[in-house]
This record gives C-alpha cells, structure tokens and sequence, in this order.
C-alpha cells in the first residue's frame, strides 16, 4: 500500500479551490449523490458537481431544512430523506436509487459529526461517532453497489481528516463499553475508520470499476465544529480576536471552497484514473508519516499532511470491514 500512497505533483497547492478543480470537466448525464451536501464542504462540493452539468442528490434527515438552503444557493440539487443512523431509513434511500436503474457515477461520503462532549449511542448501541461517521456511510455504501457497478467507472469519496492521527481503532472496545469516553479520541477512531474503509473498498471494487479515495480536507471551521466553544476555537488559532475564521492555506486552514477542492479533485480528476485506496490533501495523494518524523507522543514533529500507517494498513482494513457488517448484521455481495 506504501507503494502507491505518494505524492503525484497534481500542481494544485492548498490555496486551490473546488472550481479551479472542475474547470474543464465534464459531468453531463452523470449521478453524484454526497451526504452531508446541505451544509459546509458538502454543500459546496454539491454545487460545484452540479455546476459542471451532474445531477446531485443530497441525503438530509431534515430534508426542508435541507431544500430551504439549497434554495437559497440557487437551487439544482434534489434532497431525499435518509438518516446516517437509521438503518432502516439508509436502507429506503438507497432503495429508491437502486431501483430506478440509473448507474451512480460518484458517491462522496461527507456528512460526519465531531468531538461529540459526552458518550451518545445510536439505536443498535453503537457509539454515535463511530455509527454516524463509519458505519451509516459503510451501510450506505454496500447497499448502493448495484447503482455504482452500472456506472462502470464509479467513485467513492470517503471524507476523513487529519484526525484519524488522534485514535486507532480501539478494536477490543470500538464502542466505549470498557473504556473511559474521550470525544476527541472517538472521533479519531471514527476518521481511522473512514480512511480504511476507502483502502478495502477500493481492494474489493477496482475490479469492477469502482475506485475509492480518502481525503483531509483542511483545517476550516464549518458547522462540525459546534461542540466546540469560540474560546477553544480561538486558542486553537481557528478563529482571531473578532471571531472570524483564520484563512492561512499555507498552515492548512482554509476556506470553504479551498477546503472542498480535494472532494472534488477525488471525485473526478483524470490524474487519479487507474489509481484507488489512497489518502489524499491539497488536491494529491500525501505520503505516509514515518517512525522518524513522529514525536515521542506518537504525532508529527512538524506540519505534515501525511497518512500515519495504521490508517492505510490492508490487513486491517479487511479486520474492520468484517467488523463493520458484524456490527450491523449486513454482508457485501458483488
């Protein structure tokens, strides 16, 4: 896997934006569904896909919350119901698009909830983070492989971040049974787990077509950050002295539209053809952070944007796809 996770010199930087991404492509006749697509990056992400001539639709739990946004932004993108943490209403959705027979041509796994203050768990008992942010996208994503086999040449994007350096998968306790809960490790888990489920699932489909690709986004302050006082967000230099987000591309925090540029860039740039199971910031595969360039508390020494090892490890990426159809009592058939 170390093999293929490097840097291909894309020639965007961090100050690139999702449109300069979509210039020149083509998305006419295509389906794009992104979760999370009525608010932030995925908002933005949706836009600039329909922008290029696809047809999006945006899962929303509260879907005329949902429409009234995207009204507001001029319209384009259809909004259907689904809730990442009901399995039954994931099922529904994914129903209704596999049934009409249209081929999805890109799926971007984007919605997610971070740093959750105290331990919530979803209806099967799962920790909300870990079901929210891995476990609805993963369910989501098995039961919609008949749409994405039909586009011949499909992609998922599975939206991590950075912090999937803050936790492993803590295999022997995923749900907070045995251990203290920490949101900001939850979290962690729950981005490890974004990361390894693109590398099996990209192992389990290339063959048929469908590649999958893991991204940071950036550092950028969006509603994910609402478990977060504007205290804590200005001590950690998200935010200045009047409260507004700090925009330093170059210290990887940005903008909205920037910050969106490496969904995009996963989701259609002819320079990742060929190519899956990869991390990916700054709109280019990273590379992977060595045992030299980690401090002794296991973080890097400096700023890097690289992929720590046990997120793009195979044999644990197949350790928790197993564990993830346990967990929600599902199977992968192709």
């Amino acid at each position: 896997m170390t093999t293929l996770q490097k840097p291909l010199g894309s020639g965007f930087t961090a100050y690139t934006t999702a449109i300069d991404i979509i210039r020149s492509i083509d998305l006419t006749g295509q389906l794009a569904i992104v979760t999370g697509g009525y608010a932030g990056l995925g908002l933005e992400t949706a836009r600039t896909l329909a922008s290029a001539g696809a047809r999006v639709i945006v899962p929303a739990r509260d879907v005329n919350r949902a429409r009234q946004i995207i009204t507001e932004i001029g319209g384009g993108i259809e909004v259907r119901p689904m809730d990442l943490t009901d399995p039954d209403s994931i099922d529904t959705f994914a129903h209704g698009i596999v049934q009409s027979g249209m081929p999805l041509n890109i799926l971007v796994n984007s919605a997610g909830i971070m740093a959750l203050p105290e331990l919530a768990r979803d209806s099967r008992g799962n920790e909300m983070q870990f079901s929210t942010n891995h476990l609805g996208h993963f369910q989501l994503t098995l039961r919609l492989w008949p749409a994405l086999l039909r586009a011949h040449g499909a992609r998922i994007v599975s939206v991590s971040s950075l912090g999937h350096r803050l936790s492993d998968i803590v295999w022997d306790d995923v749900n907070f049974e045995r251990r203290a809960y920490d949101g900001w490790s939850a979290y962690g888990q729950s981005k490890t787990a974004n990361v390894l489920f693109a590398v099996e699932l990209d192992r389990r489909g290339r063959d048929y077509g469908v590649r999958a690709f893991s991204l940071h986004p950036g550092g950028i302050v969006t509603g994910l950050a609402k478990h977060m006082s504007i205290e804590q967000l200005k001590n950690m230099g998200n935010l200045d002295a009047n409260g507004n987000p700090v925009i330093a591309p170059e210290r990887d925090m940005k903008s909205i539209p920037q910050g969106a540029a490496t969904h995009v860039w996963c989701a259609v740039s002819p320079q990742l053809n060929g190519k899956g199971g990869v991390f990916c910031a700054n709109s280019d595969i990273t590379g992977v952070l060595e045992d030299d360039m980690l401090n002794p508390f296991n973080q890097p020494k400096e700023l890097t944007l690289d992929v720590m090892p046990y997120a793009i490890d195979q044999v644990a990426a197949q350790r928790l796809w197993k564990l993830s159809e346990a967990m929600l009592n599902i199977s992968f058939s192709k």
